[in-house]
């Protein structure tokens, strides 16, 4: 089953939680790690990664965090992943430079890395911006769903 890792989890709430809070310049990996119950120690070290690679930006001092480098409808879900978990691959015979002893009788390695680039694809365009809205959509019908019980 392809699964994330944690760590790519914890990247992309990270990520939306910083899209839903425009208002605030930066936030620490704390009031993040604070918000969604995630390891603080971890989540630094993801938002470190997350740095490094250019999809956040760190400000130090006493009201420092961190903050998105680009426009939240910029950062697609499929660039956190890359750069937390690396090159996605469902299986090991798509990556390519050491060839398997199979290629030769192999009938499943084209689709298979036709399956893996549509699932790539999916998540190139989700954007940052657009989990934040279905958060907030969700919320919004969460709390239409409440006031609609309520009334007689």
């Amino acid at each position: 089953m392809l699964r994330l890792t944690k760590k790519a989890d914890y990247g992309l709430m990270a990520l939306k939680y910083l899209a839903e809070h425009p208002e605030t310049p930066a936030l620490s990996a704390k009031d993040v790690a604070d918000a969604y119950g995630i390891p603080a120690q971890l989540l630094a070290k993801i938002l470190q990664r997350l740095t490094k690679t250019g999809l956040l930006r760190s400000h130090a001092g006493m009201n420092g965090g961190y903050a998105l480098a680009r426009d939240p409808r910029q950062i697609s879900a499929f660039e956190v992943i890359r750069a937390i978990d690396g090159p996605l691959f469902i299986t090991s015979c798509t990556k390519g430079t050491k060839a398997c002893e199979l290629t030769p009788s192999c009938t499943i390695k084209e689709p298979l890395a036709r399956v893996n680039e549509t699932i790539a694809g999916v998540l190139k365009s989700i954007s940052i911006q657009d989990l934040a809205e279905q958060e907030h959509a969700a919320g919004k019908a969460r709390e239409a769903h409440g006031l609609v019980a309520l009334t007689p």
